[in-house]
């Protein structure tokens, strides 16, 4: 029985066909190639192209998860701090209530408009309670906030130094608020002292005055 023997393959002559054909190429005119340069260009720009979206695509994506992991983030500590909230709910009512009676009290100890004068009487009368000589008593132009007004008074007495010490100590007691401020104490002679000071003193609005605040408060806002 006859055998046929396979066909020899001059590698030789292969590659140098192959080289052939990239030998010579125009640039500038791609279609003038011969099949296998065009094919391998062709492969060549579709890898590129696949790749440029490819990156385009993960940069995208990545920014998307940046921007989500940073929202959870967010979405954790709100949840962390509201959590903490409600499991404190009783608590930071019970706070909230001791804040609103401390408040209270405060404003129990701002006298009214028409109390102003008597204040202002029980500020005298603890001068003179301690012997001292008043130079100075003028009380200067009130000051409206939103809540309350506050009205300063220029002082200005002679005396010992525990006198003015004690009165110091009776104004911090007196049943109403009052501060003494820009405290400034000068020695003059046989012991005596000079103080000067601005005590102000405090009183809550009535309500045809807080409806003016309120009123006025969105003109001042929107200036």
């Amino acid at each position: 029985m006859a055998t046929v023997a396979a066909p020899k393959i001059d590698l030789a002559a292969l590659q140098q066909k192959i080289t052939a054909q990239f030998r010579g190429l125009n640039p500038n005119d791609p279609s003038t190639w011969p099949a296998l340069p065009r094919l391998l260009a062709c492969l060549a720009l579709m890898v590129v192209i696949v790749l440029a979206l490819w990156f385009v695509w993960l940069s995208n994506v990545d920014a998307e998860l940046e921007a989500e992991l940073a929202k959870e983030t967010t979405l954790k500590a709100d949840y962390s701090k509201k959590l903490a909230q409600a499991i404190n709910l009783q608590a930071l009512k019970q706070q909230r209530e001791q804040v609103q009676q401390y408040v209270t009290q405060l404003e129990k100890q701002l006298p009214s408009k028409a109390e102003m004068d008597a204040l202002l009487s029980d500020i005298n009368q603890a001068g003179l309670g301690r012997s001292l000589t008043f130079e100075l008593f003028r009380p200067g132009q009130v000051n409206v906030k939103e809540y309350y007004a506050e009205l300063p008074i220029a002082l200005r007495v002679t005396g010992r130094y525990h006198d003015v010490g004690a009165f110091a100590s009776d104004i911090a007691h007196l049943s109403r608020i009052v501060t003494l401020n820009n405290l400034a104490v000068t020695p003059v002679r046989d012991g005596t002292l000079v103080m000067e000071a601005t005590a102000k003193t405090f009183r809550y609005l009535d309500s045809d005055e807080v409806d003016k605040q309120r009123k006025a408060a969105p003109k001042g806002g929107r200036k």
